[in-house]
């Protein structure tokens, strides 16, 4: 065997464990469910092997789309939130001394150690008309009547927000702590005051942690459905309550299948905007 086919076969070995997980635990079960998008739903559950287009027709009725767009706005909201959140807080752990910033850090990553279901639980304690913050604003004679917080798109909105912000940070502080200060040092030398600088230099030279965070915390927020359906009740249904909806309940796994492939093609887009801002930047 020539040197180049010993290299190439080694290559092959090398590259067989991944290739066999992505085909086994994501490329075939898309195509499973792909494959079950184009099948009607049987007369007990499962599927009928007739091939249609109709569960993706339905994807396009009023009903579905206007919860397709809440999950995409709620989405949104909180990648915005957790951005406009986040920036100053990983820029703060950033520029702190070496032991302040590895306990910051541990702050941010505690929630972590708890589990998510009790996290979101807590919420409701916290938005129930006599929770904490009911109670509070009664005390301060903001409200003369408790608001109506819980089981609403702001309960949900919070909820996500909370959950998914250290997805934010790390991505962040990763990317600013990388950052060559002595470039701002150099904007100023040139005579640009801090506005234009953080425009013109440290922002762009951090969009790879804005663009990495953002991503991380769009893609579980518009698929969530645990946070939607303890703080938003029936009243906040998002795409992810549909797809578990049409699974676990309904039983109409072709138009399940469906809904999941219109949220793999949403959840890619950024991903592939992602590829591209690194190719750009690098």
């Amino acid at each position: 065997m020539s040197v180049k086919n010993r290299q190439q076969t080694n290559l092959l070995l090398l590259l067989f464990p991944a290739t066999a997980w992505l085909m086994v635990f994501f490329i075939l079960p898309v195509l499973i469910v792909l494959l079950y998008s184009f099948l009607e739903r049987g007369t007990y559950g499962g599927v009928t092997w007739i091939f249609t287009l109709s569960n993706y027709q339905r994807l396009f009725s009023g009903l579905f789309l206007g919860v397709i767009g809440r999950s995409l706005w709620l989405a949104f909201l909180t990648t915005v939130a957790c951005l406009l959140a986040g920036y100053p807080l990983a820029f703060f752990i950033a520029t702190r001394s070496p032991r302040w910033r590895n306990a910051l850090l541990l702050l941010v990553i505690i929630p972590f150690w708890t589990n998510f279901l009790v996290r979101t639980y807590a919420w409701i304690i916290l938005l129930r008309s006599e929770g904490v913050v009911n109670t509070a604003l009664q005390s301060l004679q903001i409200i003369s009547e408790p608001l109506n917080l819980l089981f609403t798109p702001f309960a949900v909105a919070i909820g996500l927000i909370y959950g998914y912000l250290p997805f934010m940070v790390l991505p962040l502080y990763s990317s600013i702590e990388r950052f060559n200060f002595s470039l701002v040092e150099a904007a100023h030398d040139l005579g640009a005051n801090d506005i234009r600088t953080f425009w013109r230099v440290f922002l762009p030279l951090t969009s790879r942690g804005i663009v990495a965070g953002s991503i991380l915390v769009f893609v579980p927020a518009v698929g969530a459905f645990i946070t939607p359906d303890i703080l938003g009740g029936s009243k906040t249904v998002m795409v992810g309550n549909l797809i578990q909806n049409q699974f676990m309940k309904a039983r109409d796994w072709p138009f399940g299948s469906a809904l999941s492939m219109l949220l793999t093609v949403i959840i890619l887009i950024p991903v592939l905007i992602y590829f591209r801002v690194s190719d750009e930047t690098q």
